[in-house]
């Protein structure tokens, strides 16, 4: 049975977005497809965090979901928060386009995704890179510009 979930991004400015996800069973990889808008081209920081709390904007949403208590890192490293999924990239024209296979996200369980919120940043994620303290929490990502819980979908 195939699982499907959906994340409708908005924020304070001009950045929305809608993510699709998809994950055949328990063991397999959660795809993610869709596109942001309104971003500045360049890279941008592209996470899941701990709470679907967006009651007081974006920052509401928490820290990156990270229920292994490890490093903040990119998303082919094998120690990392589970929410970390590297950048998106955002052409000349605004918008990126998300093609992502994961294997560390899940739609199941007691680490599933789902009810967790998405967020898009401001800034290019250094993938725990940057040789300070905050790298190694958020990548450097900056500021949140659009985010939205993720959803059961069908």
């Amino acid at each position: 049975m195939v699982l499907k979930a959906v994340c409708v991004l908005k924020g304070a400015g001009e950045t929305t977005g809608t993510v699709y996800f998809e994950q055949e069973n328990d063991a397999s990889p959660v795809k993610l497809k869709g596109e942001i808008k309104g971003l500045e081209p360049g890279e941008h920081g592209f996470h899941v965090h701990a709470f679907g709390d967006n009651t007081n904007g974006c920052i509401s949403a928490g820290p990156h979901f990270n229920p292994h208590n490890k490093s903040h890192a990119g998303p082919t490293d094998v120690d990392r928060h589970v929410g970390d999924l590297g950048n998106v990239t955002a052409g000349s024209d605004n918008i990126a386009k998300i093609d992502i296979t994961d294997k560390m996200l899940t739609l199941t369980g007691p680490l599933s995704i789902i009810g967790r919120t998405m967020v898009i940043h401001e800034k290019a994620d250094d993938l725990g890179k940057g040789g300070n303290d905050e790298s190694l929490k958020t990548g450097n990502a900056g500021g949140r510009l659009a985010c939205g819980v993720i959803g059961i979908t069908q």
